[in-house]
């Protein structure tokens, strides 16, 4: 099974299109998550929903929101629209503390770190 994030922007606009996917694809989604990152003592957000494959197909889509989301005193106003978003759905998503992607130097090498985590969990299947 193909595992692959599929990277949306961060700003508004974004976090709705996640929201909208969620929403069409309700009986496809495998989970919810809410990534935390740390850099510079600044803690940094990304949420994403994996979905089931459609039909035969060997394609586990992950799409994500990446670090577009920076903790302040309140919540922010994307991550409250995330969580209500999923409220509606009957999902809780699940929170996964994560290096941040500065680390690496491809972003390719960020996601497979993150898919080695969530398959360590149990939190995706297994590669078959």
């Amino acid at each position: 099974m193909i595992q692959r994030f599929i990277e949306l922007g961060e700003g508004y606009g974004d976090i709705y299109e996640l929201c909208e996917l969620a929403r069409v694809n309700k009986d496809r989604i495998h989970q919810a998550f809410i990534f935390s990152s740390t850099k510079d003592n600044i803690r940094y957000f990304s949420i994403a929903i994996a979905l089931k494959p459609v039909n035969t197909a060997n394609f586990f889509p992950i799409y994500i929101c990446r670090e577009g989301i920076v903790e302040t005193q309140q919540e922010s106003k994307r991550l409250t629209t995330f969580k209500e978003a999923l409220a509606e759905l009957s999902i809780e998503p699940i929170k996964v503390d994560i290096k941040h992607s500065s680390i690496y130097v491809d972003v390719n090498l960020y996601y497979q770190y993150i898919i080695g985590i969530l398959r360590l969990n149990h939190l995706i299947p297994p590669l078959q």
